[in-house]
C-alpha cells in the first residue's frame, strides 16, 4: 500500500514566482491496485511520481510504502523495492551491455555482488521464455547490445528489466509516449499481463486516454495538483472516452484555453 499524507510541494519558494503544486494533498493506493493518472501538462502528474521515487523532495507531509515511512529516504534506497519505466526508451537499460547482461543484472537486483560471474548462462532458456511472447525477436538476440535495438524493443526490455524481481510498487512514467501505435499496443499488452500475473501495485501516468480507460483498476485526473476525477471498479468500467474528454473540455473553458 502507498499512502501520501498531507503532502506540500512548492516551486520557487520564497520568490515572487512561488507556486504551491501540492497543498495538503492526500492519496491512498491499496495493494494490487493498478492506478492510471491523466491530466494536462503541468497538472502535477510527473511531480507526483518524482516525489514518490525520491527524485524531488517534498516540503511537508509523509510518504508511506507498506507502512514504512520513506519520506526521508534517498531515491536509490527507494528503488530497491520500486521499479520504474521511463518515457525515454533509452532509459532503464544499460545500452553498452547485451540483452543477456541486462537481464542478468536485473535478476540480481537487491542481492550482494561478489567476484563471481555476472551472467548466469544456465538461465538463458528462462530469459528466452520471457522474451519470446513479445513477438519482437529478442529471444534470438541475447548477445546483441541494447543500443542497437529499436525504441520499441528497448522499452519492452526495460519493462521486463524493471519487473524481474518482486516489487512493492511499479511506476510507469508515460512509458508508451515515444512509441509508434503498433509498439504501443504490444507494450501495453505486456504491461497489463505483467501487472495482472504478478498482482503488482502499479501507477501509470499517460496522455493516452484510451489506455487509461482500457487498463488498470482505477483512474484519476489531475488539475493543478488536485484530483478532479477519481473512478474505480464498476464506476471506471462504465466510463467512456467522451466522459473523460468532457471533463478536460470543462477545465479548458474554465481557465480560458
Amino acid at each position: 500500500m502507498l499512502d501520501l499524507i498531507n503532502i506540500d510541494k512548492y516551486y520557487h519558494q520564497g520568490t515572487p514566482d512561488e507556486m504551491a503544486l501540492f497543498k495538503n494533498f492526500n492519496l491512498n493506493i491499496p495493494d494490487g491496485e493498478f492506478l492510471c493518472i491523466i491530466g494536462s501538462n503541468g497538472s502535477g502528474k510527473t511531480s507526483l511520481l518524482n516525489a514518490i521515487c525520491g527524485d524531488i523532495p517534498i516540503d511537508a507531509g509523509k510518504i508511506l510504502l507498506d507502512g514504512e515511512d520513506i519520506t526521508k529516504k534517498k531515491n536509490y534506497e527507494r528503488y530497491k523495492t520500486i521499479g520504474r519505466v521511463f518515457q525515454d526508451p533509452k532509459a532503464g537499460t544499460c545500452p553498452s551491455m547485451s540483452i543477456l547482461e541486462n537481464l542478468s543484472i536485473a535478476e540480481n537486483k537487491g542481492r550482494r555482488f561478489d567476484l563471481g560471474r555476472g551472467v548466469n548462462h544456465s538461465n538463458i532458456d528462462y530469459y528466452r521464455s520471457l522474451l519470446a511472447p513479445l513477438g519482437l525477436g529478442l529471444e534470438n538476440k541475447l548477445n546483441v547490445k541494447v543500443d542497437s535495438l529499436s525504441g520499441g524493443q528497448r522499452q519492452a526490455l526495460a519493462l521486463l528489466v524493471a519487473t524481474m524481481v518482486p516489487l512493492k510498487l511499479l511506476i510507469l512514467d508515460e512509458h508508451t509516449a515515444a512509441l509508434d501505435p503498433k509498439t504501443q499496443a504490444i507494450t501495453m499488452n505486456l504491461t497489463g499481463q505483467i501487472v495482472d500475473e504478478k498482482n503488482m501495485t502499479a501507477v501509470m501516468v499517460t496522455h493516452n486516454l484510451r489506455h487509461a480507460l482500457e487498463y488498470g483498476s482505477r483512474i484519476i485526473m489531475f488539475h493543478e495538483g488536485n484530483v478532479i476525477l477519481d473512478k474505480s471498479g464498476a464506476e471506471k468500467d462504465a466510463l467512456v472516452l467522451e466522459d473523460v474528454v468532457n471533463v478536460f473540455n470543462e477545465i479548458s473553458i474554465e481557465y480560458g484555453n
